[in-house]
Formats: C-alpha cells, structure tokens, sequence
C-alpha cells in the first residue's frame, strides 16, 4: 500500500516503467521517502529481472532497486495492456500524473499522446545520449575518458570500475527532477516533459570537476598515478599484520594531524626545506608525494592495524581500513541496527537480511522505515482495483 500520511512525499504517484539502474534508482528514491511508485513490469519480468547478484535463483540486484514500490505486471504489447498502463498515469488526482521510464518512448507511451490525456502530465524521461542514441554507464564512462587516468602508472590500456557512478548520479537527479517539475506544476497548474541523459550527466560532472578545462587549458593531458589522490595526498599503505590502510591529509590541519600521529613531523619537515616547499598547500604535497610516501609507509609498515588505529583516532588523522563488503556487513557498527538508517528485513524468495532506507535525515519528518522488496507482480490486482481500471487477465 502508499506511505502513510505522515511521510515526506505521502500521496505523491508515480508511474515507473524501467529496467536496469537509474530509472529505477530514482524511483526507489523516491519511495524511499514516502511516494507511492508503482514499477510496471511485462508479465515473467523486463529484462533485469534476473540480474547478478542472485540468491536462491532471484535477482538481489532487482530487489534493492525495487525496495519499497509496488510491482504490478502487465503486458503492453496488447492494446488492453497499453490502455490499462495509460489510464494508471492519467489518473486524476493533483499528487498523480507522473510517469519515470528509461525505455523507448513512442506512439502509445509517448509524452505527445499523454499529455492530450492528461495536459499537466509530468514526464521524465531517461536515456543514454541526449540524440536517442544507446549508452551504459559503461560506454558513457569510457568516452569521458576516466578509463584512461584509472589504474597503476605505466598501465598501458583503459581501466574500468565495478561501480556505475553515472547511472547512480543520473538516478539521484532524476528524483530531483521529479519533484523540481511537480513544484512547478504546482505553482502553475502545468506540466511538461523533462529529459536527462547519461552523458550529460557525465559530461556536467567532468566539467564541474575541471576536467574539460584541464584538457583545453593544459599542454599534458593528466597521466595515471595508481591509488595516489590526484593533487593532494592520499594514498593505501600496508601494515605489518597485512591490513591495507587508506590516508589522507586534505587540509593543512589533517596534515599537522598526520604528522602529530606518527611522530614524522620533524622528518616531513627536513623533506619539505630540502625541495623548497610548503606541505600546507595541497599541491606541494602532491609534488613531494613519493617520499612522503616512503615516509609514512615505513612507518605504517612497523605497526599492527590496531596500533595504528589507536594513534591515528588520537590524533584526527583522515584515514581508514579497507574492508570486503563481507567484512563491512560483519564487523563495521555503520552497516548494522546500531545505524538507524537499517532494518532486518524479510524479502519474499530471498530471505532475511540488512536493508537500508534512505540515507537523507529530515528533522521536522518521520522516516520511511526499509521495507522488503515486492515480488514480481505482487500488487496488479491492488493498484488496478484502486484506479478503477479493469484487469483483462
């Protein structure tokens, strides 16, 4: 059923037809805080309906992207399916009238059919290139060019990453968008088509990160420096129990705060005269990162994780242990019920495990507690019976 009343975005609907990640991100999102999103699926599943990870031969990938929604199924390829699916988004209602799709858009599910239905509709739609064309995170990635500034100096062809930054950014802002053009409407009684895509999201963050303006403005495009942060210092290290560490000094205090914990503060200082720099400043840190590194490494290298720990916690020092995602789920207090943000919960064919609800904490709002994920078509008759639209099956 929709959130209760008292929730952040109670009795706001969306309509999501989608697959993969960002449409569907979105509207977990959006659940997450409260709205009624119903993802419309062909009966059997779309096509991430069983994609890895996978427990007990279910898709643990579609069921955190679907925590919180109500699923219904139903087949648009048959014109009673289309016309069930339409009168779902044009239902009446000042919180209705919104739809969220990254799958082709035309004829039937079009915004110009639509609208005529509904003139205040609200849709967002998702897509790869912003000329119609398909991209993934994946391709978007590789033409942006971070494939080429990732991985160990030397490396001589592109290095991909397992996380999909651009669909989960994309996601995000498509909830913003949502709600950015719902305040619109509500402020004007109009409604309109929005349209994002992936690589312009991606393209809007390398610029905001200066990465165009690095490529125009400078002679030498940025090679690759392994796991060193580019520009300041930051840097894994190994300690003498086989724990890998990550350090960071970003700031002039979490410098001094570095040097305070190791006891290295008069030798980094006999580095910086040496090379006439100033370790305040993030760039000469950068320039000098090599011997720093050499530095602390010995350092970190002569002591146990929980030695290490000890002083460092002491101290202020930026700094953390990696850890497996098994580790994280068994040890970490953050990803545990002592985080308010997580539940045990029950989901239907895969068990009981750590779910979170959304990480956004508003103070004058109850959160939407986690809630497990729907089964494959588990509210049709529900939501077809409330919208007053006739189930042909």
């Amino acid at each position: 059923m929709a959130a209760e009343p008292d929730h952040l975005l109670s009795g706001l609907r969306i309509v999501e037809l989608s697959a993969f990640v960002a449409a569907p991100l979105a509207g977990a999102t959006l659940a997450s805080l409260g709205a009624d999103v119903i993802r419309i699926d062909p009966p059997g599943g779309g096509i991430d309906i069983d994609r890895w990870p996978v427990h007990s031969g279910k898709s643990l990938y579609w069921a955190g992207l679907n925590q919180g929604k109500r699923s219904v199924t139903i087949d648009t390829r048959t014109d009673e399916g289309r016309e069930q699916v339409t009168s779902l988004i044009t239902a009446p209602g000042e919180d209705a009238g919104i739809v969220l799709t990254n799958l082709p858009v035309a004829g039937w599910n079009s915004y110009e059919r639509l609208s005529k239905l509904r003139p205040d509709l609200i849709m967002l739609v998702i897509s790869g290139d912003r000329d119609g064309r398909p991209a993934v995170d994946y391709t978007v990635n590789a033409a942006i060019g971070f494939p080429w500034i990732t991985g160990p100096e030397g490396h001589s062809g592109p290095v991909n990453h397992v996380l999909p930054a651009w669909d989960a950014m994309t996601g995000y802002l498509a909830a913003l968008a949502i709600l950015a053009a719902d305040r619109h409407r509500r402020a004007t009684g109009e409604g309109q088509l929005v349209e994002l895509s992936l690589t312009d999201v991606g393209l809007s963050v390398a610029g905001s990160l200066g990465l165009l303006g690095e490529a125009v403005l400078n002679e030498e495009p940025r090679g690759r420096f392994g796991n060193h942060v580019y520009g300041t210092f930051g840097r894994d290290f190994t300690t003498r129990d086989g724990r890998h560490v990550m350090v960071l000094a970003l700031t002039a205090r979490q410098w001094r705060s570095l040097g305070s914990a190791t006891g290295l503060t008069g030798p980094l200082r006999e580095i910086e005269e040496r090379d006439g720099l100033d370790f305040r400043r993030e760039g000469d840190r950068w320039r000098d990162r090599n011997d720093i590194c050499e530095l602390l490494g010995e350092w970190i290298r002569g002591r146990d994780l929980a030695e290490i720990s000890a002083a460092f916690e002491a101290n202020g020092v930026l700094w953390g242990p990696y850890q497996t995602v098994k580790e994280l789920v068994a040890h970490d207090p953050r990803a545990s019920l002592a985080n308010p943000m997580f539940a045990e919960i029950d989901h239907p064919g895969l068990g009981r495990y750590l779910t979170a609800g959304s990480p956004l904490r508003f103070g004058a709002c109850t959160p939407v507690p986690p809630s497990p994920s729907p089964s494959l078509g588990q509210h049709t008759d529900e939501v077809l019976r409330e919208l007053d639209v006739v189930s042909g099956t």
